[in-house]
């Protein structure tokens, strides 16, 4: 029976990507309680460098600026911490950016930015991590992505889009990875109180705290779990939903989703009022 690896402290190094806030920055910063050293991956240099500041505990956060839609940035840089501080025992690879889309009002530009983060970042990472792990003799990776992954839900046609590929890339990675020492786990949140989440028009049933969401995720990666899913009360219902007639699905989500069909009419009614001849007063 294959041993499953579970990196400890004493392992090597973690890498959290996207870790400037949200989710990433709350993993560091207990992992650093934990005793990790925490290497930490964003645009910005400002906001790790405060993070830096703010850690506490036996761990350490290195500080090591990166873009993951760079594919040779993300080379460089592996190799840069494997040969400056050590090798990196876990990735959690968590940079992602959630952009609202409407139908009703599409364009190209949040496709091409989620995809360019969300999808082709992960691949970024992925493929230089992998090759150090290999080199290593084992490792562990952690894929951020998200409920909006199990099924479409409105507004989430680009961010969903690249959550349900991510789902499906752990999925088919795994039985490789396994063969060759490397764990591999997915990380499927609900909705978590975060600044880019507040900013949102939809519903976020089940909210859960950025503090509660890194105790949950730093929980499940020492857990036999493939999946690390949170809360389940919420993750379990809609993982259920994909069970639906496609008819009745769509009714709940209008039903769930208040004022969507308001929001729609009136937006249907200013469109028809612009091309109707106002009258004098």
């Amino acid at each position: 029976m294959t041993t499953v690896f579970t990196a400890r402290p004493e392992h090597g190094l973690v890498w959290i990507t996207g870790a400037s806030s949200g989710i990433g920055r709350a993993v560091a910063l207990r992992l650093v309680e934990e005793g990790y050293s925490v290497v930490v991956t964003a645009r910005s240099h400002e906001k790790l460098v405060a993070l830096q500041h703010e850690a506490s505990g036996p761990g350490r956060i290195v500080v090591l600026d990166g873009d993951v839609t760079d594919q040779r940035d993300m080379e460089r840089l592996l190799a840069a911490i494997e040969y400056e501080h050590g090798r990196v025992s876990l990735a959690i690879l968590n940079a992602g950016v959630a952009i609202p889309v409407r139908g009703d009002d599409l364009s190209r530009e949040a496709f091409d930015k989620s995809f360019a983060v969300n999808l082709h970042g992960m691949v970024n990472c992925l493929v230089p991590v992998i090759e150090h792990m290999k080199a290593n003799g084992h490792g562990q990776i952690a894929i951020m992505s998200s409920v909006a992954g199990y099924s479409g839900l409105p507004m989430s046609a680009a961010y969903g889009a690249t959550k349900a590929a991510l789902i499906n890339m752990a999925e088919s990675l795994k039985f490789d990875l396994d063969r060759i020492g490397i764990r591999l786990q997915l990380i499927c949140p609900g909705f978590i109180d975060t600044a880019s989440s507040a900013r949102s028009k939809f519903p976020r049933p089940a909210l859960v705290s950025v503090d509660e969401a890194a105790e949950r995720i730093c929980l499940g990666l020492k857990s036999g779990r493939f999946e690390i899913t949170f809360p389940r009360r919420f993750t379990y219902a809609v993982k259920l939903l994909r069970f639906l007639p496609y008819g009745a699905y769509f009714a709940l989500l209008d039903w769930l989703v208040p004022g969507r069909a308001a929001a729609t009419a009136a937006k249907k009614d200013q469109a028809g009022s612009k091309g109707r001849p106002r009258q004098a007063v």
